[in-house]
């Protein structure tokens, strides 16, 4: 008898154990999707705000070149002001949202681009008001503007490098910005 309730014991003891250890497996199996399905939303979140973030900042870049031309062309309108206010916002929204969202290494070159923008931006708005600072020129600003695509560039690197893909540019290595060419 005593051996008939230990055979029975240990039976429903195996299958208590083996329950338990499938239980295990399936947790682990569980959070394993999730972290991969975290993973995959990080980079998706990442992808999209760099993608926003680069596009933002270059058509910034070319409103800032846009403003110029108009400096010297002509006097600047409302409309002119509203696009440029425009392109700074847009700009601003994203930058803003990549600080909560990218690391170091891309915010970095994208803090760079930030500053670089915002000095070139205040220059066009002092030039614009006829109150220019010591030394500064349309050509000074223009200068300046220029520049900036180069940062563009290292920016849109470093977050591509973060995103697992290719830094390599055009076929010419120079990246496609328009006034690269």
């Amino acid at each position: 008898m005593i051996i008939a309730v230990a055979g029975v014991a240990g039976t429903l003891g195996g299958s208590l154990l083996t329950q338990r250890g499938s239980e295990r497996t399936k947790l682990r199996e569980i959070a394993l999707v999730r972290g991969q399905e975290e993973t995959h939303e990080n980079r998706v979140l990442r992808r999209t705000c760099y993608v926003e973030l680069n596009r933002d900042a270059r058509q910034f870049t070319t409103a800032l070149n846009r403003h110029l031309h108009v400096l010297r062309e002509r006097g600047v309108e409302e409309a002119d002001r509203v696009a440029l206010e425009e392109a700074k916002n847009a700009h601003r929204d994203r930058y803003s949202e990549a600080q909560m969202i990218a690391p170091d290494e891309v915010l970095v070159p994208a803090s760079a681009v930030n500053r670089a923008l915002n000095k070139v931006y205040g220059q066009v708005k002092r030039l614009e008001r006829g109150e220019p600072a010591p030394g500064e020129t349309r050509e000074t600003a223009e200068r300046d503007r220029q520049a900036v695509w180069d940062m563009l560039r290292e920016m849109r690197a470093a977050m591509r490098r973060d995103l697992g893909v290719s830094t390599e540019g055009s076929p010419d290595g120079r990246g496609g910005d328009p006034d690269s060419f």
